[in-house]
């Protein structure tokens, strides 16, 4: 019997947080460079023209049928954001994704085997409230997450812009309200959480 992580049923027109990590918690970002790749892979997905290889012949195309929302890579894993239209585009997405960047990781340092320790794990998001929520979660993941270049916060506040995300469906929520004070709001309880999470970790 499939595991219940094997068979999902997805829906069109929905939110989506994807995760994934490391097999064995490793490390799946080493260099710039890595986090770099990814994001291109991304790029390749979801850009509002196709992309190209060097022959000429264009990537699978996904940016009538998924758009990103918001992300956060982190060392040993990764968050996604995303609006699927098309039931079936995340499942492409991920797959595409994810054995690309296995095989590039697996070819610059000279290893084999799975990379991410399973399937991606997928939650459908319903509330407007948990939509704001997750983003500001996402944002928030690194320490120094003012600073940090590899999450979507500086395309949220508008000191980038990229045609494969698109952020508008979130800040649209805000009706006006400034997203960064939305995001700095939650700092200090997101620290204590993750206290408590480390002393617990620790017993």
């Amino acid at each position: 019997m499939p595991s219940r992580n094997l068979e999902k049923i997805y829906l069109e027109d929905s939110f989506y947080h994807v995760y994934n990590r490391g097999v064995n918690k490793r490390r799946i970002f080493l260099q710039d460079r890595d986090y770099a790749v990814f994001l291109s892979l991304l790029k390749r997905y979801l850009d509002k023209t196709p992309v190209k290889d060097n022959k000429g012949r264009e990537y699978e195309w996904l940016h009538k049928r998924i758009e990103l929302s918001a992300f956060c890579l982190m060392p040993n894993h990764f968050h996604l954001l995303l609006y699927q239209k098309d039931s079936r585009a995340m499942t492409r997405l991920l797959s595409g994704l994810c054995t690309s960047y296995t095989g590039f990781f697996n070819k610059k340092y000279s290893r084999s085997g799975p990379l991410f320790q399973d399937r991606f794990k997928a939650s459908l998001i319903t509330r407007d409230e948990y939509l704001q929520h997750i983003s500001r979660y996402l944002h928030l993941n690194p320490p120094n997450y003012r600073q940090y270049e590899w999450s979507s916060l500086p395309y949220y506040l508008e000191t980038r812009s990229a045609g494969w995300l698109n952020p508008q469906r979130i800040l649209d929520l805000f009706e006006g309200d400034d997203y960064q004070s939305f995001v700095a709001n939650y700092e200090d309880h997101k620290r204590v959480i993750d206290e408590v999470k480390s002393q617990l970790a620790d017993t």
